[in-house]
């Protein structure tokens, strides 16, 4: 049994994944997983996509490297834009970060994403991708949706997923 939850922090490009998962390992000692990373320096990929500019990720390579990082035995804030691919026996709780168009535009804009990039993932923060992923992928009581267009809703987030993770571990060991 798990002394420390995993939590899977995803969501479009430009919602704020990082930024949360930083702030949450920060305050709580939970460690941060930031996928992208991973699948770089551990090569856990086919090579690299000119199109989108990112890594072709290999998966089954990716969860070989991370169940080398003993994730199933907790303690872990997994920061990716999909989660659908992690064992569901890995996770206790999925927060999926949303922010309304305009201001995914103007971050997307600003990591200077090209035109179809923007799109791409502009088109899948409306039509709820991510969001329908992780509903379908895990249990109804474990996904949190959230939403992060401001520093003050990144704070409030935060503090929600203190007072979760508080709670899980009272539960845990009374």
């Amino acid at each position: 049994m798990r002394t420390s939850p995993n939590i899977i922090v995803t969501g479009t490009p430009g919602v704020g994944k990082t930024t949360h998962c930083e702030e949450i390992a920060r305050r709580t000692g939970l460690k941060h997983l930031a996928i992208n990373q991973i699948v770089k320096d551990r090569e856990c990929h086919d090579g690299w996509d000119e199109e989108y500019s990112s890594w072709i990720v290999n998966e089954d390579k990716l969860l070989d490297a991370l169940e080398d990082d003993t994730i199933p035995e907790g303690g872990y804030l997994i920061d990716w834009h999909a989660c659908d691919l992690f064992p569901e026996s890995w996770i206790d709780l999925v927060i999926v970060l949303r922010v309304d168009s305009s201001t995914l535009y103007d971050r997307l804009t600003e990591r200077k994403y090209s035109e179809k990039k923007l799109q791409e993932n502009l088109d899948s923060e409306i039509m709820e991708v991510l969001l329908s992923e992780a509903r379908e992928a895990y249990a109804e009581e474990i996904v949190v949706e959230l939403t992060s267009n401001t520093a003050d809703e990144v704070e409030s987030n935060v503090a929600r997923i203190e007072s979760w993770l508080e709670q899980w571990k009272k539960d845990r060991t009374g």
